[in-house]
């Protein structure tokens, strides 16, 4: 069983920077894909980054290309989402997730399990 443990989350303005950081417990192994979602009021769950968990692939979705960095520190065993020149727009709740199925993925249901979220609200 694997949990994840989310944290980094805050009120930020606009053009600021956060990061966010996600710790995994349990077996991981080198194919899982660690993925970052987010969901905003009334919106469906959408695909932000991913990364193997070997850190040789990344993805990222249209809207964080170029402003966000999804890495990993494989000393800490931690997942990290640098989020920088935030935007009103990405205000959302972001959660990790970890895919245990080989093969890059920006589809929810192929992730299995989910950390607990973090609010992320950005100010104008």
């Amino acid at each position: 069983q694997v949990q994840l443990a989310e944290s980094g989350g805050g009120l930020v303005q606009a053009g600021d920077s956060l990061r966010l950081s996600c710790a995994p417990s349990g077996a991981i192994y080198s194919w899982y894909v660690m993925g970052w979602f987010r969901q905003a009021p009334g919106k469906d769950r959408e695909f932000v980054a991913a990364i193997t968990w070997s850190g040789e692939s990344a993805d990222y979705a249209d809207q964080a290309k170029g402003r966000f960095t999804i890495n990993k520190d494989n000393s800490k065993n931690t997942v990290y989402l640098q989020m920088n020149s935030l935007k009103p727009e990405d205000t959302a709740v972001y959660y990790c997730a970890a895919s245990p199925k080989r093969g890059m993925s920006r589809a929810p249901n192929r992730y299995a399990y989910w950390g607990q979220g973090t609010q992320v609200t950005v100010s104008s």
